[in-house]
């Protein structure tokens, strides 16, 4: 469900845990190509406003009821969890909070961003958010997310948000090799194009790589960020675009 330029989080958790991942079209003041709910502010460098991406990021607080300040990452394509992160932006793809009130926040256009819960009895005791991008996605940045979720994995449930879908996001033998080499069972999330090239599917390899820890919940999947240019900002479409925000936090 979407509305005031966030998409609600589908997927069954008690009821303390809140997820969303923003919309382009939100309450923001970005101009074109960044229009207009950009909320990554790395993107200054490719000419977005910086003052536009703050005036977003406040805007995001108050249309997201948010309980505190999102705590962001320096991402960086890789597996690193940062535990109970601060206002510092540590070097870091995933995050993972067992405080109440404590937003985590990562930054996508076209990765894939993943939220967790641990849950005990009614009630979420923990919440991740992982940043997984392909070279992440094969290097375990899931993986290493449940594991520093200090939880049993059969007590996580993941959300995959949207990413480049498996219509249109084409990859080569890099990716290709990057998962195969390591199970052959990846295979299947491949579907040949052309001579060394594959339409991959991003959600299939998530869900792939959850399961093998444990992790049976998985929910999400089947929204495709480079096919709806009017929702989702897309890199890999449009090369100079925005970011979409994917938050979690328990109340």
């Amino acid at each position: 469900m979407s509305a005031g330029g966030l998409l609600a989080a589908d997927w069954r958790v008690p009821a303390n845990v809140r997820a969303f991942t923003t919309l382009r079209d939100g309450p923001g003041v970005s101009l074109a190509p960044f229009d207009r709910f950009n909320l990554g502010n790395r993107t200054a460098a490719d000419g977005d406003d910086p003052g536009a991406v703050e005036r977003n990021r406040r805007a995001l607080a108050e249309a997201g009821a948010l309980p505190s300040a999102p705590r962001w990452l320096r991402q960086v394509h890789g597996t690193r969890v940062a535990a109970e992160p601060g206002a510092d932006e540590p070097e870091a793809d995933a995050a993972v909070t067992a405080v109440p009130g404590n937003v985590l926040a990562i930054l996508t256009a076209d990765c894939l961003p993943v939220a967790f819960a641990a849950v005990s009895g009614n009630e979420a005791v923990a919440v991740g958010a992982a940043h997984a991008g392909w070279r992440g996605l094969a290097g375990g940045v899931l993986e290493n997310t449940v594991a520093a979720m200090d939880a049993r994995a059969q007590d996580v449930i993941a959300w995959l948000g949207p990413a480049a879908g498996p219509q249109a996001y084409e990859i080569g033998e890099e990716v290709f090799e990057a998962f195969v080499s390591q199970d052959a069972r990846a295979e299947a999330a491949f579907a040949s194009t052309r001579p060394g090239h594959w339409r991959v599917d991003l959600y299939a390899l998530a869900r792939q790589r959850l399961r093998a820890v444990g992790v049976e919940r998985v929910h999400g999947g089947g929204l495709c960020t480079i096919s709806d240019a009017a929702r989702f900002y897309s890199h890999r479409r449009d090369r100079r675009t925005g970011r979409m925000a994917t938050l979690v936090w328990m109340d």
